[in-house]
């Protein structure tokens, strides 16, 4: 257990997502590193050679690897979001294929919601369109540290310089109005292995690395704020045991910053104090435990709990209030209603809302501002202001990805109809 969180907590790990049009290769770039770097199991092997034979095709199709869903497989598309581990001796990786379908936008969102890198295919013989505008500016919006603009396809366009120089002058000047701080440009060819795992000999013209080498290299500092204590209280152990009678921790996975025993909390929405006095997990005691760590918490004092209360510090509290602004990216086929009753999720905290007001939509390829056509559709992005019956938690989104984020839900079917991003705090 030790050994795993161990590995989980290590900062070479690198968390990315893939992006783009349909049909721009994103599976098949997957495939393709994970081919190269020897990542693939013989019997993964085989059941590809079985379809793509069963399909007609001379030669396995790498996009299998990822799409694994039967009507994926069928279509030739990625619907789902799928999730693939693989490691170098350099670094541990986590990607995500999302779809690259406009009605599947939200999906993007979703994989694209805890990386740290997002890779953005652009189809050469295309350039940047709509849904390359569209997934650069919810890279932004996620607040997602390093893009690779990978211009696949580099075959079909017999590798000329020309036509990789006009797409990423095009892309920067898109980029220039996005809060990107840092984007790479790779010519490649996900179907041949182009610069995906070694350079290639048919771009002499490109001075850079391979696409492998700086997922390797690249940079990634943690994403975590540690610097603002948070821990949203998830359950509350009372073992009520023999040996363990007047016992009470509260557990949780801590969202920002760091504890240590002896330290002095508030619990909110109480605003009782209290210190810590321990922090326990499975495997003993600890010293101290900073995000992302599931820990239970000890307090000194008998204070009452609950699941949806928040231990933080004293001299640096969040932002405690019930109307709040968040962009939010619309999930649901059925369109916002204005003014409608939502349940609304953040952190370990759940509460009815009302959806006060649509501020703005966002116009994906020009960035202006809908002020006029106030209807929030499907995969569309607005900016709104909710009210919560009860008291939140929050600090902004590009301060706290954990405590900034938050789920609206229909209160009678269930379903998740967005996922919102935290602006304008304090």
């Amino acid at each position: 257990m030790q050994k795993e969180k161990d590995t989980y907590l290590e900062m070479d790990l690198l968390r990315f997502t893939t992006a783009g049009s349909v049909d721009d290769g994103k599976s098949t770039l997957i495939g393709r590193l994970l081919f190269d770097s020897k990542a693939i199991f013989d019997d993964q092997l085989e059941s590809i050679e079985r379809v793509s034979a069963h399909r007609g095709e001379g030669d396995f199709d790498l996009a299998l690897l990822t799409d694994g869903l039967r009507a994926e497989r069928e279509q030739g598309i990625t619907i789902d979001v799928a999730y693939r581990y693989f490691a170098t001796p350099r670094r541990k990786f986590i990607i995500s294929d999302t779809p690259g379908h406009i009605q599947y936008t939200r999906n993007m969102v979703t994989g694209a919601s805890t990386a740290n890198l997002a890779i953005i295919l652009i189809d050469a013989r295309k350039g940047v369109i709509e849904q390359t505008c569209r997934h650069a500016f919810i890279a932004s919006l996620l607040g997602i540290q390093h893009v690779v603009l990978c211009i696949n396809k580099m075959d079909l366009v017999d590798y000329k310089e020309e036509v990789y120089r006009e797409i990423v002058e095009d892309f920067k000047q898109f980029a220039s109005r996005l809060n990107l701080a840092n984007i790479k440009f790779i010519p490649i060819s996900a179907l041949v292995g182009d610069n995906v795992v070694n350079k290639s000999d048919r771009t002499p013209w490109y001075r850079g690395e391979s696409l492998l080498y700086f997922l390797e290299t690249v940079y990634v500092g943690s994403n975590q704020n540690h610097v603002e204590a948070r821990f949203p209280v998830q359950y509350v152990i009372r073992p009520q045991s023999k040996n363990w009678h007047d016992y009470r921790g509260f557990s949780g996975r801590v969202a920002g910053g760091v504890f240590k025993p002896g330290d002095e909390v508030t619990v909110l929405p109480s605003g009782f104090n209290s210190k810590i006095k321990g922090i326990h997990t499975f495997d003993g005691d600890l010293d101290e435990a900073f995000s992302p760590m599931s820990v239970t918490l000890t307090l000194e004092d008998e204070i009452d709990v609950s699941r949806g209360d928040m231990i933080v510090k004293r001299n640096n509290p969040p932002q405690v209030s019930q109307d709040i602004d968040a962009m939010i990216c619309w999930f649901n086929e059925k369109k916002l209603q204005p003014r409608g009753k939502y349940i609304i999720r953040h952190t370990t905290r759940e509460a009815r809302c009302l959806l006060k007001e649509v501020k703005y939509k966002m116009n994906i390829n020009t960035l202006h501002k809908i002020e006029d056509d106030l209807e929030v559709g499907l995969n569309e992005i607005a900016r709104v202001s909710i009210r919560s019956s009860m008291p939140l938690f929050v600090d902004e989104y590009r301060d706290n990805r954990n405590t900034g984020s938050l789920v609206l839900i229909d209160e009678f079917t269930n379903e998740t109809v967005a996922a919102g991003m935290i602006v304008g705090g304090r």
